[in-house]
């Protein structure tokens, strides 16, 4: 095989997986995994959790608290494109809430700002809240 001809096999594999994502996964949650912007690690957080989900996948994550609401939040996982997708509009969602509003979204919440999750992955957004619970409530204990 040519280095030409390898190319456009990897090409057609890429679109491949394209197609198929974009009919199991809705736009939202194809954008958040695809461009996460909240991916990563705070230094010297205010609040932080781990959790290693049933399925396998870990998510952490970790919040700046600043006049009594959440400034800033990012998420780490080795899961997979829902998981990413779940942990990055989550941290979007609690920017600039209290810590106790951020305790009230829903797995339901989660799922309709993202437009939906197949059933099979719904588990990757319970993952995700009991992580920011883990890390609120040893926020809240600390205080």
């Amino acid at each position: 095989m040519t280095e030409d001809e390898l190319e456009k096999t990897i090409k057609e594999l890429q679109e491949k997986i394209e197609q198929d994502e974009e009919k199991t996964y809705s736009k939202i949650v194809i954008k958040e995994y695809r461009n996460p912007t909240n991916f990563g690690i705070l230094e010297h957080p205010d609040a932080d959790g781990t959790i290693k989900g049933p399925c396998g996948d870990t998510m952490k994550i970790t919040i700046k608290i600043k006049n009594g609401k959440i400034k800033d939040a990012r998420f780490w996982t080795d899961g997979c494109g829902a998981t990413i997708a779940c942990g990055n509009m989550l941290t979007k969602m609690i920017k600039r809430k209290k810590p106790s509003e951020a305790l009230e979204i829903s797995q339901d919440d989660l799922i309709k700002k993202l437009n939906g999750l197949p059933k099979e992955h719904s588990h990757c957004a319970k993952l995700t809240l009991i992580t920011l619970n883990k890390a609120l409530e040893k926020h809240i204990e600390r205080k």
